[in-house]
């Protein structure tokens, strides 16, 4: 079963779980079963540098679930009034973002691989790129 915390109002730490043996481990993510939406979208970002930062948007109506499916990352929320850093660096333990948060990505291990499972396809009218109207 899915462990769900909230982090901030609008974010919860998710930790799927694992299934394995002496030939390695699995996670799998299924929609309306492991998360509450029909996943519509998967990316991953990959090759990021130490000093990038990614993300710096928020979305007018998105779900998504990040994971830092290997190496580690620095994720910051902010829904406007609290703010948050969490270190992602297990394949099974992902954020779960709502709609208006403001998101980065940061603190990239060279082996960084941030996948995101979405509940939308997309489009660039969702996004967000003035962070004074998240707050």
């Amino acid at each position: 079963m899915t462990e769900i915390k909230k982090i901030i109002t609008g974010v919860d730490e998710v930790v799927f779980p694992q299934h394995g043996d002496d030939r390695g481990e699995l996670v799998a993510i299924e929609g309306m079963k492991d998360v509450d939406f029909d996943i519509k979208r998967i990316y991953y970002v990959f090759a990021t540098g130490s000093n990038a930062i990614r993300g710096k948007h928020a979305h007018k109506d998105i779900k998504q679930v990040l994971l830092c499916v290997r190496g580690s990352c620095d994720i910051l929320v902010d829904n406007g009034r609290d703010r948050k850093t969490v270190k992602l660096n297990q394949p099974n333990k992902g954020l779960y973002i709502h709609g208006f948060i403001w998101r980065e990505l940061m603190n990239f291990t060279e082996d960084a691989v941030v996948l995101a499972v979405v509940d939308k396809s997309y489009d660039k009218d969702d996004y967000i790129f003035d962070y004074g109207l998240v707050k």
